[in-house]
């Protein structure tokens, strides 16, 4: 490494310039990270340092990365940062939420349009009247992308957290009523910081749980139902790099 690049190198995520392709997938887990990458063309370690495990490769020639981001909106919001440093410029969160709606099964695919703020970390990027909302041009992809796939997706606002373990059960109650299709921990401060940043960010999930089924399958079942949902989360942000990319 010369000393420019020791200059440059982000104290988290240990990426310089060059590192990193234009559009980056965001899962959570480091474990996804490594599933992601092995489905990339040429992929290759890029560094490793806490939650932060970065891959480069290629998705049918066009190069993309993977950053985890670890658990909650401060750690997401520091990949992204430290990210968009180093030249990234197109997000995608590939991750895992709880249903919101009783229609929505174990191991649906989710489109995230906007997330409700209550992650407490984007309140320190912009006011709360500020809305969290995805990148125009990114969803329309991950929406084509499933499409092109063959998956129904549901799409729509959902609902990110900073307390995975905290019960809130009126403000859930009434975030149902209106329709809140998912609840995460990442989503609205990725939007947010995004916003911030000049960068453009969307959100996949895969949903694990969905506490309002009237019947609520066993541990088991719902970590296979999940893992089948996970590689459509995947499959359709690779797709849609690939379409951005050709519109770029």
């Amino acid at each position: 490494m010369t000393d420019t690049q020791a200059v440059e190198v982000q104290k988290h995520i240990r990426c310089v310039p060059g590192d990193v392709a234009r559009s980056v997938l965001l899962p959570g887990d480091p474990a996804r990270a490594r599933r992601i990458a092995e489905q990339l063309e040429e992929a290759r370690l890029i560094a490793e340092n806490r939650e932060y495990v970065v891959f480069t490769g290629k998705t049918k020639g066009v190069p993309v990365s993977v950053c985890s981001t670890g658990i909650g909106g401060s750690s997401a919001a520091i990949a992204l940062e430290e990210l968009r440093n180093v030249g990234a410029e197109v997000f995608i969160r590939v991750g895992s939420a709880g249903g919101r709606r009783k229609d929505i099964p174990i191991g649906a695919l989710v489109v995230l349009t906007a997330a409700y703020r209550g992650d407490g970390v984007s309140d320190e990027y912009l006011p709360l009247g500020f809305p969290a909302v995805a990148d125009l041009d990114v969803n329309n992809a991950l929406i084509q992308a499933a499409k092109e796939l063959g998956f129904s997706a549901f799409t729509g606002i959902g609902t990110t957290r900073s307390a995975f373990y905290a019960h809130h059960p009126q403000l859930n109650e009434r975030l149902r009523q209106v329709g809140v299709v998912a609840a995460e921990m990442e989503a609205a401060t990725l939007f947010i910081v995004g916003t911030h940043r000049r960068a453009k960010v969307g959100c996949v999930v895969a949903t694990d749980s969905n506490i309002f089924l009237e019947k609520q399958p066993a541990l088991a079942e719902k970590e296979a139902l999940y893992m089948q949902g996970e590689q459509m989360t995947i499959r359709t942000a690779l797709r849609a790099v690939q379409l951005l990319e050709a519109r770029s």
